[in-house]
């Protein structure tokens, strides 16, 4: 006990040290592996870098993806099946490959070097693209757009191609988990000024994103769309190649966390070190349990964390045996034998997260629909004004836009109105809460998206051919993409502060990658949901909802369907989300109590 007590008063005693010289609280180091000082690193102005890097990459990212499909069926003369099958596969790896740079990340790279390195192998991919469409693939000259097509192509060339765009994929993916943390890191969670300014970063990180996508859907996708596919290729790679040099700039003002090795092995060592002693008894309330300095840690540097009371079988982990105690006299400590706390309970961490992510899947699909669905039905609507031609595809920019609108009503308006309701020092809505009304939005989007197709339908001309047409126009559409934007900013956003704030210290990377794994499950989810649709809705020679021919169909059923299963999602969202225990980390300026524990409605 006497050893403990000296412990905790050095421990205490090195932490009024680090406050008097203006060091972090939370254990971040600068470039050169020393404790960061608050004035010389990180905050907004290495925040702000990163959010310029991030606006550059998406531009980079989407100015290739966005046409994808028609550069396989214009220029490399693919069917419609095919082409779609071999972006969902592509889409598919990216976010794959986002999990291997979570990983690589958070066991052994560091964030800052996995940034570098993948930001690298992304520009590599965006130029072999550039030139192997330039050189090879696009010919005759002026080739790919809606009345020239391209010649054949020899499987060499194809090769390189596909090598291009999955070195532009492992490249984005890798690097997309680990600069939102990254960003995220600049800010220190022990002092309450820039822990609200982490929450802050969040929203402005994702309203980068959807940034440089606005003009990727609309300069660089018009530019393609006409046949200049190597100008937006370009254009890519260039935004790429600056983003990263924009990035390299800023090294001197990063703030780091040190990798915290292979959580896998962690994870493991739990489970085996508990199954050894599955007779244990361990005390009511976690008393006696095992707990190292951070000197033995094997995710040293990284932030304690207290025990909690559920998944008790996992506790048995860190009960000290007498074996235990023998070798601990011998100072050999076996971690497959004996676990430390923290340890334990990163792996509680991750079981209670797993709910949550699950229920985020769901809004994923509703999510998808805006890049597929939502173009068909505004491809049978009224697309002209005048002589002029409204791409359908474009009509993504009002998502662009509602979200860039509802960060800046909830970050300036609605925040602090409910914080005062609230009467408390925490501002606004919780994490959990705002998922669960970004849930509620999006079921008004696929609501309103189900009405505009009963309207189309109605107003739907009665000779029609091909996919079928309507004379009501395509600006009806406009609501259900405000609606998903809107929801975006609450659950996407959301999803972002929670995962990186539930995640233990040595797993922020990987809480991201949750994000992203989660859109990845929607677009599969989504796929298999038309199918049995269709497969259902086609018995004795119908039409189905979803035909080519959207006129002998009932998209609205489909789309009500949705809103129906995001209203059981939201029911099942709340009973996980009351479940919930927020991680109670070490000397963190707020209380745990204050933090979002469960969703509150």
């Amino acid at each position: 006990m006497a050893a403990l007590q000296s412990f905790h008063h050095q421990s205490t005693l090195k932490e009024e040290i680090v406050e008097t010289e203006g060091f972090t609280l939370d254990g971040a180091v600068d470039w050169h592996g020393q404790p960061a000082i608050k004035s010389k690193s990180g905050t907004w102005v290495a925040a702000i870098i990163i959010l310029v890097n991030q606006g550059l990459a998406t531009l980079a990212f989407f100015g290739v993806g966005v046409n994808l499909v028609l550069f396989l069926t214009r220029v490399l003369q693919q069917n419609n099946a095919d082409a779609a099958n071999n972006i969902s596969k592509w889409t598919g790896t990216v976010y794959i490959f986002s999990l291997v740079g979570a990983f690589l990340s958070d066991s052994y790279w560091g964030r800052y070097k996995t940034c570098v390195i993948f930001q690298i192998i992304f520009v590599i991919g965006l130029v072999s693209l550039s030139l192997s469409s330039y050189l090879f693939l696009i010919r005759p000259k002026g080739c790919g757009d809606e009345q020239t097509p391209c010649g054949s192509h020899s499987k060499t060339e194809i090769s390189l191609f596909y090598l291009s765009i999955y070195l532009t994929a492992l490249g984005n993916g890798g690097y997309q988990p680990n600069i939102a943390t990254f960003g995220a890191d600049q800010f220190d969670e022990e002092d309450p000024k820039e822990g609200h300014s982490k929450v802050a970063f969040f929203s402005y990180f994702y309203l980068a994103l959807n940034l440089g996508s606005l003009f990727s859907n609309t300069i660089l996708g018009f530019f393609e769309n006409e046949g200049m596919w190597a100008l937006g290729f370009w254009v890519s790679a260039g935004s790429a190649l600056a983003a990263l040099l924009l990035f390299l700039a800023g090294t001197p003002r990063y703030r780091h966390f040190k990798p915290s090795g292979n959580p896998l092995t962690r994870v493991c060592q739990v489970v085996v070190s508990a199954a050894k002693k599955w007779r244990v008894r361990v005390p009511i309330g976690g008393e006696g349990l095992f707990e190292n300095d951070r000197k033995q840690s094997p995710n040293s540097g990284c932030r304690k964390i207290l025990h909690t009371h559920g998944f008790k079988f996992l506790d048995k982990a860190a009960y000290i045996s007498s074996r235990d105690l023998s070798d601990r006299e011998e100072e050999v400590n076996n971690p497959w034998r004996l676990c430390p706390i923290t340890q334990v309970e990163e792996v509680k961490c991750i079981l209670r997260l797993i709910p949550i992510w699950l229920c985020t899947i769901i809004y994923s699909v509703v999510f998808t629909q805006m890049a597929s669905l939502f173009v068909e039905q505004g491809a049978a609507m009224k697309t002209t004004i005048s002589n002029f031609h409204i791409p359908p595809a474009s009509m993504s920019s009002f998502d662009i836009l509602s979200v860039a609108l509802f960060i800046f009503l909830y970050r300036r308006i609605l925040d602090p109105f409910i914080g005062k309701l609230k009467n408390s020092s925490s501002k606004g809505l919780t994490e959990l809460q705002r998922m669960g009304v970004g849930l509620i939005i999006a079921m008004m989007a696929m609501v309103s998206a189900g009405i505009v197709e009963c309207y189309r339908l109605k107003y739907a001309q009665a000779d029609c051919g091909g996919s079928g047409s309507s004379s009501l126009s395509i600006f009806w559409q406009v609501p259900q993409y405000a609606l998903i934007g809107a929801s975006e900013v609450f659950m996407y956003v959301g999803q972002l502060e929670f995962f990186n704030a539930q995640a233990p210290d040595g797993l922020k990377s990987f809480g991201s990658a949750l994000c992203m794994s989660s859109i990845s499950l929607g677009n599969y989810v989504s796929s298999m949901l038309v199918t049995m649709v269709m497969k259902i809705s086609t018995v004795d020679h119908m039409a189905g909802w979803i035909p080519s021919n959207l006129n002998k169909g009932h998209l609205d059923r489909f789309y009500f369907l949705l809103a129906a299963l995001t209203v059981i999602d939201f029911v099942i969202y709340i009973g996980c989300a009351k479940w919930y225990k927020c991680i109670k980390l070490e000397h963190k300026y707020e209380q745990t109590e204050e933090q979002p524990e469960s969703l509150r409605v």
